[in-house]
């Protein structure tokens, strides 16, 4: 889809939908057009009224600016505030274009306090036009290939108006990137697929990068990748990412992701029902990957070392037993309790790498636990770790984009529930409460000492099983787009 700005008047560009969004507090259009404005009016006193339930839609005929006008209401979207709601009217938007085959749509934010809402309305056309379609025989590339969407911004927001457009196509292409990775089968994106789609990346936008292959695995001590990816006619991978600034950067952070691309449980097998979401298991890993390949254009003045733990978790006859134990690469014992709590093995794998690496701080992000999501939902993505002030980062850079995160606390005294007499860690809990937690406590016994660290647990909402804001049904990308805000403002005081 083509998306433009134009910096004239409403009537100067002809559209064959406008769409326009309404505000108790916030009015986001200017329209010069009588006809448009009478309409305007009509619907917002259907709202204020309440006897229009949804979005106010007309055919406009001859001689006006739009060929029909959609009109929607801030306020009936109760959830979110007006920066998520002006995103999934825009979808709506797009897709009542798509409906009725209109090719030329606008959405007005052209008032003097409407410029930080250009990228708001980039963003929920670039996500909410996307859809996974691959394997479909019967495909609507209407959105993708016909239609074009003009923003009608201030004249004197142009420079920063270009500037939002260009950042929010770029992260929101990356966003939807990473979607098309969590969405393929398990068949098609393995271990091998993965790292080889990292290289590429690197290349693409320069960052350096680093595969480690079961060899060097085994050879450098990341038994963790290895162990869990023994079951797999596809062995695992690590891959290092690095985005080095322009200037020197005092601080390294270390975005370290799980890649599950595909898991079964191992010998403790998952129930069948629904394993085929398992695909989504690298979604921390996919979120990594293309955070990574957003930096690499943002270049942000920060070191960024993206570090990616892919493995595929099989029952096979080569694949590790419950009860067995191996040493991680801090020389740590971990006792295989359950095969399917695999990822907090390659995790710790990745965390000892961000050591390596010199991080001055250490973030993961996993599918990691079903108790994430029966505590949190699916909209809502955990987070806790060992320092208030980069968790508090965390949740700021997802509250700017749309994405909700809750801190979990990190219960000292549950530490006691992963404790064996044949290893110095179990991996998993006994007892089988708190699994979100106790999964953070097993990962801080890797973090290098003295190191500020969160832990992001999206199991919650990295799938959606049906329509959801400005994501259609399946992967959303959940968490690129705090990792790259995060990135952005590293240094902005909390």
């Amino acid at each position: 889809m083509n998306v433009k700005l134009s910096f004239t008047p409403i009537s100067k560009t002809p559209v064959d939908l406008l769409a326009v969004v309404l505000d108790e507090e916030t009015t986001l259009h200017d329209i010069d057009d009588k006809r448009i404005v009478e309409h305007v009016a009509r619907a917002a006193a259907g709202f204020r009224e309440k006897t229009l339930k949804r979005e106010y839609f007309a055919t406009l005929g001859e001689g006006a600016s739009a060929g029909a006008v959609v009109v929607y209401w801030s306020p009936q979207l109760k959830s979110w505030n007006l920066w998520e709601n002006v995103k999934t009217f825009t979808a709506r938007t797009l897709r009542l274009a798509r409906d009725y085959r209109m090719a030329k749509v606008g959405v007005v934010v052209n008032t003097r306090d409407s410029g930080p809402f250009v990228g708001k309305v980039v963003e929920g056309a670039v996500l909410g036009g996307y859809t996974f379609d691959r394997y479909r025989q019967e495909k609507d590339e209407f959105l993708a290939k016909d239609a074009s969407l003009t923003i009608f911004v201030h004249k004197d927001h142009e420079t920063d108006a270009e500037a939002r457009k260009s950042r929010y196509l770029w992260v929101s292409d990356n966003v939807n990137r990473a979607r098309d990775l969590i969405n393929e089968p398990g068949a098609v994106v393995t271990p091998e697929v993965f790292a080889s789609t990292a290289t590429d990346i690197a290349r693409e936008v320069d960052l350096e990068s680093e595969t480690l292959d079961p060899a060097a695995l085994e050879a450098r001590g990341y038994h963790g990748i290895a162990r869990v990816g023994a079951g797999s006619d596809h062995p695992g991978r690590m891959v290092v990412l690095r985005m080095v600034p322009r200037k020197a950067s005092k601080e390294t952070l270390a975005i370290v992701g799980k890649g599950i691309t595909f898991d079964t449980g191992g010998i403790s097998l998952k129930p069948g029902d629904k394993m085929w979401e398992m695909k989504g298991d690298m979604a921390g890993a996919a979120a990594t990957l293309f955070t990574m390949r957003a930096l690499g254009r943002l270049r942000p003045q920060l070191k960024v070392v993206g570090i990616l733990c892919c493995a595929e978790n099989m029952p096979d006859a080569k694949a590790q037993r419950p009860g067995d134990i191996f040493l991680a690469k801090n020389g740590k014992s971990i006792q295989v309790d359950n095969t399917d709590a695999e990822g907090r093995l390659v995790l710790a794998d990745g965390l000892a790498r961000a050591g390596e690496e010199g991080a001055t701080h250490v973030i993961d992000i996993a599918t990691l636990t079903g108790a994430v999501l029966r505590a949190l939902g699916p909209s809502v993505a955990g987070v806790m770790g060992n320092d208030p002030e980069l968790i508090q980062r965390v949740i700021r850079s997802g509250a700017n984009h749309g994405e909700a995160w809750w801190e979990l606390p990190l219960v000292e005294e549950y530490k006691e529930s992963l404790k064996t007499p044949f290893a110095d860690v179990n991996n998993i809990a006994a007892g089988g409460l708190a699994g979100a937690i106790t999964a953070g406590l097993f990962l801080r016994e890797f973090i290098p000492e003295k190191t500020p660290w969160a832990h992001l647990d999206i199991a919650g909402p990295m799938f959606r099983d049906k329509d959801w804001k400005y994501y259609e049904t399946g992967a959303i990308g959940f968490g690129v787009k705090t990792l790259v805000d995060l990135c952005e403002r590293f240094r902005d005081p909390v």
